[in-house]
C-alpha cells in the first residue's frame, strides 16, 4: 500500500502542536516549513491544538503559542481547532473499526508493555506493542476485568509493510502495530486523533519533524481502514543541540520569550530560521512574503539544524 498521490487536489497544510508549554525554535522551524510549503502551493493553512492530554495541556500555552506563529509571520486560516473538544468525534471512529474487527482489548500494565516492548518481535517498529492480548478469551477478559483493570483499546493488525515517498525523505516503509487507539482512562490516542482530524479538516500535505517519521504506517493504515484520502508527507530534520541531543526548551535560550530577554526579536528569529532553511543569507533580511516566493523542498536540508552554543548558554 502506498499513501502518496501528487493528484491530491488543492494543497491544505497545518501544523498541530501540544499547548504544553512555549514553542522552541525546532518546533517554529517545522511550523515555518509546513506554512511555507502550503502557501507556496497556494494552499490553506489551519493550525489545530492537539490537547488530548487536559492535565498538561492550558489556555494559557495555546495563547502563547498562536501568538509566537503570528511574531514570525505565520497566518492561518479558520478557527483553531482543539483535539478536546472532539471525543465524540474520536468515538465514533473507534466504533467504526470495532464493528469491522480491528479493535481489541488490552489490559497490560505500563510495566507489561515496556517488558513485552523491550523483547525481539521481528519487523515490528522499536517499542512496538507485539499483541499480547490480542488472542485472550472472553474468560480471560473478564478475569481481567474483575480484577479490576480497565483496558485500553487497541488497533488489531498483522503487521503489514506499508510504503510511502516523503517529499524530502524519499522512498521510506515501515511495519505496523497494533497501536493504542484509546487509553484505558478514556482519552483517545494521538494517532487515532490526527488521523481523524486530518480527514475532517481535509488536510492534504502533513509536515512535521522527522522523529515521526515511524509514525506514517501506522496513521496509513487507519486512514485506510476508515476510507480516508491519503495524503503527501514531508517530515523535517529536527534541532538539535551541538551534543546531537534533540532540542528542547530546557536547553537554553530556545524560545522567542527567552531570545527577547536577550535582545532578538522574532523577525531576526524568523531570519536565522530562513537561514537553515537555505532562504536567506548572511545580510539577506526576507519578509514573509518574500520566503513563501523563495521556498523549495530541495532547498531544505536534510540533516539535523544544530542550533549554535549562543542560543544554549
Amino acid at each position: 500500500m502506498c499513501a502518496v498521490s501528487e493528484n491530491l487536489g488543492p494543497i491544505n497544510g497545518r501544523f498541530a502542536p501540544s499547548p504544553t508549554g512555549e514553542l522552541h525554535l525546532g518546533n517554529l522551524r517545522t511550523a515555518l516549513v509546513a506554512w511555507l510549503s502550503a502557501r507556496s502551493q497556494g494552499g490553506r493553512f489551519i493550525v489545530r491544538m492537539e490537547d488530548l492530554d487536559r492535565v498538561t495541556s492550558s489556555r494559557a500555552h495555546e495563547a502563547q503559542q498562536l501568538a509566537d506563529l503570528e511574531a514570525v509571520g505565520i497566518d492561518w486560516d479558520g478557527d483553531v481547532v482543539r483535539q478536546s473538544e472532539r471525543f465524540a468525534i474520536y468515538d465514533d471512529a473507534i466504533k467504526r473499526l470495532g464493528e469491522s474487527g480491528h479493535v481489541y482489548e488490552c489490559f497490560c500494565t505500563r510495566r507489561e508493555i515496556r517488558e513485552a516492548a523491550s523483547a525481539p518481535h521481528g519487523e515490528l517498529p522499536d517499542g512496538a506493542y507485539p499483541g499480547t492480548c490480542r488472542a485472550l478469551s472472553t474468560a480471560e477478559r473478564e478475569r481481567r476485568t474483575r480484577d479490576g483493570r480497565r483496558p485500553a483499546l487497541r488497533l488489531r493488525t498483522n503487521g503489514q509493510r506499508l510504503r510511502f515517498d516523503d517529499r524530502l525523505v524519499g522512498a521510506s516503509e515501515g511495519a505496523v502495530d497494533d497501536v493504542v487507539l484509546r487509553r484505558n482512562d478514556g482519552v483517545p490516542a494521538y494517532n487515532l486523533a490526527v488521523v481523524v482530524d486530518d480527514a475532517a479538516q481535509g488536510v492534504t500535505e502533513v509536515v512535521r519533524g522527522d522523529d515521526l517519521l515511524s509514525s506514517t504506517p501506522r496513521q496509513m493504515m487507519l486512514i485506510d481502514l476508515l476510507g480516508f484520502r491519503p495524503h503527501r508527507y514531508l517530515h523535517v530534520p529536527l534541532a538539535v543541540t551541538p551534543d546531537g541531543v534533540r532540542l528542547a526548551k530546557r536547553h537554553g535560550a530556545v524560545t522567542l520569550g527567552q531570545l527577547a530577554a536577550r535582545g532578538v526579536s522574532a523577525d531576526e528569529v524568523r531570519w536565522l530560521l530562513a537561514r537553515t532553511l537555505g532562504l536567506a543569507g548572511e545580510s539577506d533580511r526576507p519578509t514573509p512574503q518574500q520566503l513563501v516566493e523563495r521556498f523549495a523542498v530541495t532547498r531544505i536540508p536534510r540533516s539535523p539544524w544544530v542550533v549554535d552554543d549562543v542560543f544554549l548558554g
